[in-house]
């Protein structure tokens, strides 16, 4: 992989975590939700408020891995007009305003392959992207987009889940950097709670077939939540909770309550507590 002599920014924040001996905090939010601005507002904040990596949606018209929480979040976006054009738009003009909280995109292959593999990875590295996670690309398709992104010094996130057995897990671990993102539940995302034991148990597996940090996602809506799972894991991924707090700010006619960017700030503010206290 292409990166400085540093490393990424991905690979120096998990190693500032370690030294703080301390869980990072992953926060999801859906580029262009609510509309394109209050979303550029509401991103802007999330390091403040102690985000240690951002995860950014790619709106897609057809999110299967995602619940009603996150597909609405990309209905309201698409709606809103948001393109891949205008997210990777907004990923640069937040490097204009920070050069090192990692951003890691996720989503979707078809709206990559309709804008050009190419094109999207040239695009992605100008604008300051440090990783993709794509949730409908296997292993077995590792050629399409992977081995082209992680030659250009973007990292690919991989997801585990608790039906990935022993056998499976080296073909999930090949190709794979930054973090292992675990999935805690089965299912979609945003409909149960996840366990600290299971997760538990789940992290020291994972552990003993990679030395890559473990985020630990779906299920965490929470500050004591995001403890409990900090205290097993690497970093805890918080995505439905945060994306309910906009929906819960937009009415019916699309009109978005007052502040809302600092309403996810305060809830992160939150997250970021609770985590730091594992």
């Amino acid at each position: 992989m292409n990166f400085s002599d540093q490393g990424s920014r991905l690979d120096r924040r998990f190693a500032e975590l370690r030294s703080k001996g301390r869980a990072g905090l992953v926060t999801f939010v859906t580029a262009g939700d609510p509309d394109p601005e209050t979303a550029f507002d509401i991103l802007c904040q999330l390091a403040d408020a102690g985000a240690d990596v951002i995860e950014l949606g790619m709106p897609f018209s057809d999110p299967m891995a995602d619940g009603p929480a996150i597909q609405a979040a990309s209905q309201r976006a698409l709606a809103n007009g948001m393109t891949l054009v205008k997210t990777l738009d907004q990923v640069r003009r937040y490097r204009g305003r920070d050069e090192d909280t990692p951003i890691i995109l996720m989503g979707y292959y078809n709206p990559i392959y309709h804008f050009g593999v190419e094109a999207f990875l040239d695009s992605a590295v100008e604008a300051g992207v440090d990783g993709l996670i794509i949730v409908d690309l296997p292993v077995e398709e590792d050629a399409e987009l992977c081995h082209p992104a992680m030659a250009r010094g973007i990292h690919w996130i991989r997801l585990a889940t608790p039906t990935t057995d022993d056998e499976r897990l080296p073909a999930v671990m090949s190709n794979t950097s930054g973090f292992v993102y675990y999935v805690s539940i089965m299912g979609i995302t945003g409909t149960r709670s996840a366990d600290k034991e299971v997760v538990r148990q789940a992290v020291v597996r994972l552990k003993s077939h990679t030395d890559l940090p473990i985020a630990v996602g779906f299920g965490i809506r929470t500050p004591q939540q995001a403890r409990e799972i900090g205290s097993v894991a690497d970093a805890v991924v918080v995505g439905s909770a945060i994306v309910n707090i906009i929906a819960k700010s937009v009415d019916d006619n699309g009109n978005i309550n007052d502040n809302l960017a600092g309403k996810v700030a305060e809830f992160v503010k939150e997250l970021a507590s609770g985590v730091r206290e594992s």
